[in-house]
């Protein structure tokens, strides 16, 4: 409960979620109707369900259980004696709270079992439970201009219980959100964030059923509802099932809109259809395919291709990461409405100089074919460059799923840490990032993540494509071996070079990749 008060500045007061003694849910939250009656949101339902399971601001919390600050309770002066001695004296606290200019949030993450009934019997006719009905004209009387923006008893609970949502936001991602993980999962743990905290209700589903409790949690306490199985099994029934509940369906990638873009548009046909294409994948497969040289590759890049452009004219809005991708969308598909939101960063330089850190770092999982060619080629072709010039370097390599082929590379100065669960100290210690990137498509993760710490890039022109930023003033830029190595060690030794390079990374943070500029993004496609 003490999270939610550290998460938010504005929360007042903290429920939870209440149980049964058998088991089965009790209430996740109450809704207040019009007649000012109350209903425990859930009740008798399984309590694992994904509805009952996101942080989210509710009418009221029962009284079983709820925190509020010291500060506030003194300033609303406690539970008010009108309501004495039992019924509505939670639901009118609530309701001040909210009046106060704070929020009342259930926290599903904290249960407590509740033997309803012991304290004051449950006939509304006599004792102090005669008190429910008496007090519930009281508390109607006192609010009934608040309860009059409320819907009649029963109707719509499942819109009810995020009543003051300005939109109703439906997103389908192929996996789970990882943000320690990758840096598309980082992307989009950002974007679920600022749409949560412009007032959407948001409710997120992985395609391909993964539910690892740690990440859906930590999804869950931005506020944002996650969908899963077996609560939600198959998605494309699911999507008929939910389909009045949403007035905005965000796609993301190509893999997933294909498979469900027609079933939305046929299911919801009201509702804004947007494809997050997170990058083109079909420029990612040409560059592939120009390196490997098969017609097969070039194949299916064509393949990707076609099948891109025919969902964003499907789509009625098109989100890319780059200004390069934007720009090649507009000569293919012209009358395509193409909007940038890309990576999303705050800057947090680290605070070490230039003398106390040492060694360069790579960022990347290998589940992603560039960071697997990245690293083979860096480790095969420009690490034995360093070598030969004795430039001492210690390369290492952060990343999750790491193949054999770089693993037998492992050296003293080619460090493989694999998946780091907090990759901040590293990134303080180090004084050179490298992005020895030879294909791949949207703005890269890895660069703007080492920018955001304050360490400066060396990268290929295919890592900092569409990305603003200026080589030699922002960034080094090398393409082949002898030039990325050249790069690495002047960078290393020149520390005025260095302090220009981390400035202008940063200041390339705040002007196109920051909370700020995606959010107006946001705000415009959402049409807040």
């Amino acid at each position: 409960m003490t999270t939610v008060f550290a998460d938010d500045a504005k929360a007042g007061l903290v429920g939870v979620k209440l149980l049964f003694a058998d088991g089965k849910l009790q209430e996740a939250g109450g809704i207040v109707w019009r007649d000012g009656s109350a209903s425990n949101y859930g009740r008798g339902q399984d309590p694992r369900c994904p509805e009952f399971n996101y942080r989210r601001e509710v009418d009221y919390c029962s009284g079983a259980c709820i925190m509020i600050p010291t500060k506030l309770w003194h300033q609303l002066g406690g539970f008010d004696e009108r309501f004495a001695p039992a019924y509505y004296e939670d639901t009118d606290l609530a309701f001040r709270v909210r009046e106060a200019g704070y929020r009342v949030i259930y926290q599903p993450h904290a249960e407590v079992v509740h033997f309803e009934g012991q304290s004051s019997g449950t006939d509304l006719t006599q004792g102090v439970k005669r008190h429910q009905v008496i007090n519930q004209k009281t508390f109607e009387e006192r609010w009934r201009s608040t309860l009059a923006r409320h819907r009649s008893h029963g109707i719509s609970p499942q819109l009810e219980r995020d009543r003051g949502a300005l939109r109703r936001v439906l997103v389908i991602d192929n996996c789970l959100v990882m943000p320690d993980r990758d840096a598309g999962s980082l992307r989009m743990y950002e974007m679920l964030k600022a749409m949560r905290e412009m007032g959407c209700r948001v409710s997120f589903v992985a395609d391909n059923g993964q539910h690892q409790e740690n990440y859906v949690r930590l999804t869950q306490s931005l506020g944002v509802e996650v969908l899963h199985a077996p609560f939600v099994s198959p998605l494309s029934t699911a999507i008929t099932r939910y389909a009045p509940d949403f007035d905005v369906v965000i796609l993301s990638r190509a893999t997933v809109a294909v498979k469900y873009i027609d079933i939305v548009r046929q299911h919801m046909p009201n509702a804004k259809l947007i494809f997050d294409t997170v990058d083109l994948h079909f420029l990612r497969l040409q560059r592939e395919a120009e390196l490997s040289g098969t017609a097969a590759s070039m194949a299916a890049a064509e393949e990707m291709k076609k099948s891109e452009l025919e969902l964003i004219a499907k789509s009625d809005i098109t989100l890319v990461v780059s200004t390069f991708e934007r720009g090649l969308l507009e000569t293919v598909a012209p009358r395509a409405q193409i909007h940038i939101l890309s990576t999303i960063h705050e800057p947090a330089p680290g605070p070490k100089p230039f003398a106390q850190r040492n060694g360069a770092l790579f960022i990347g999982g290998f589940r992603h074919a560039p960071n697997v060619d990245a690293m083979l080629w860096y480790a095969s072709e420009v690490l034995p460059i360093l070598r030969e010039r004795g430039a001492n370097i210690r390369t290492t390599v952060i990343g999750s799923d790491v193949p054999d082929a770089i693993l037998k590379f492992a050296a003293d100065d080619f460090v493989i840490a694999g998946f780091v669960p907090d990759i901040e100290p590293l990134f303080n210690d180090a004084r050179v990032a490298i992005a020895p990137l030879r294909f791949g498509a949207g703005v890269k993760g890895k660069v703007n993540l080492s920018m955001q710490f304050g360490v400066p890039v060396v990268a290929t022109a295919c890592a900092v494509e569409g990305m603003n930023l200026v080589a030699g003033k922002d960034v080094l830029v090398g393409d082949d071996a002898a030039a990325f190595a050249n790069a690495i060690v002047q960078l290393y030794d020149d520390e005025h070079l260095w302090s220009q390079l981390r400035a202008g990374g940063l200041d390339n943070i705040r002007h196109w990749f920051s909370r700020d500029h995606a959010c107006r993004v946001l705000k415009h496609v959402l049409d807040l």
